[in-house]
């Protein structure tokens, strides 16, 4: 009979989930507040450090922390050891992991920070480790068992050190009142970040792109300028400039069932008035959400009244927006 995966997967998964629980119950509300408090005044960098599996999960809690508001960023205990200790100042805060909490890479660090005067918190599974007794805010981590049926490697007890960086990184988002568009910042090249900071104005149509016509323009020739700037649309403009309204490829079929003359009927005579616009200093991700909700394709960017530019969701779509 072949070994049955979806049940070790399913044990591994409960124990996971049965450890996370565990730390839930066992949270000790005064050493995750003074935690909380050094790091969210600390004036230099969070600097995260463990050794092993813990480092791992160290590196990703710097990751985290910096993403979110809170400068931060990983260093080896064997490099700090050899040099790199120079990477941590006065005014930084050290967060140290370590499962058992005496591994030796890190807790030769111990005095050195002492002398630095540098706040230490610790994250391990020993309340009474020389890590645990040595740190300013020590963070019980500890786990009953681990989900590897022989009880060694690292399986819960990173899962739990991870979701405790986690919540640390979060409830410091919540207290600074970190924001979406502050997060787009460390997140430039993701979808993240275009939905967060790209404007209309950069992937707009404009200047000779836009398609435009006269409000006396004669229809046939409404359709050869929106064949021309292939936007499935044009812009009515009075002779002030302003818009007036609108002819696209949905007032086009309208107008067929109409039985009206291209030849000798005014594009005023078909067009949609009372047009949605949008600011070219808006988002694209709301122009987009406009357009959704409007259920429309194209949607014109005025300013003071005056067309600015054009926007698809052809754009949007090639700007990673969609």
């Amino acid at each position: 009979m072949s070994f049955n995966y979806i049940e070790s997967i399913q044990r591994t998964i409960a124990d996971e989930r049965d450890a996370v629980d565990q730390l839930l119950k066992n949270l000790n509300h005064e050493a995750l507040n003074t935690a909380c408090d050094l790091l969210l005044n600390c004036q230099g960098r969070i600097v995260v450090t463990g050794m092993g599996k813990s480092g791992h999960i160290g590196n990703k809690i710097a990751a985290t922390l910096a993403s979110t508001g809170s400068p931060a960023f990983f260093v080896h205990p064997g490099e700090a050891a050899h040099g790199d200790m120079g990477m941590i100042t006065e005014q930084d805060v050290v967060i140290a992991l370590s499962n058992s909490g005496e591994s030796s890479e890190v807790t030769t660090l111990i005095p050195l920070l002492k002398r630095l005067n540098v706040p230490l918190i610790s994250m391990t599974g020993n309340d009474t480790s020389t890590l645990a007794t040595g740190a300013d805010s020590h963070i019980n981590v500890g786990v009953e068992k681990e989900a590897c049926p022989l009880d060694l490697a690292p399986t819960s007890s990173t899962t739990v050190a991870l979701v405790m960086g986690d919540a640390l990184a979060i409830a410091l988002l919540e207290a600074r009142g970190f924001t979406a568009e502050q997060f787009a910042f460390s997140h430039p090249g993701g979808s993240l970040g275009r939905k967060l900071l790209l404007k209309v104005k950069t992937i707009m149509h404009c200047g000779s792109q836009i398609p435009q016509v006269k409000p006396d323009t004669l229809v046939k020739d409404a359709l050869i300028e929106m064949t021309q700037k292939g936007l499935g649309m044009t812009t009515v403009i009075d002779e002030h400039g302003q818009l007036s309204g609108i002819f696209t490829d949905g007032d086009l079929r309208r107008t067929l069932d109409k039985d009206i003359d291209f030849h000798t009927t005014p594009v005023q005579a078909v067009m949609t008035t009372g047009v949605t616009t949008i600011d070219p200093e808006r988002l694209a991700a709301e122009a987009l959400q406009v357009m959704e909700e409007k259920k429309i394709n194209a949607l014109v960017a005025t300013e003071n009244g005056k067309v600015a530019g054009v926007i698809n969701m052809h754009d949007l779509l090639r700007a990673g927006v969609i």
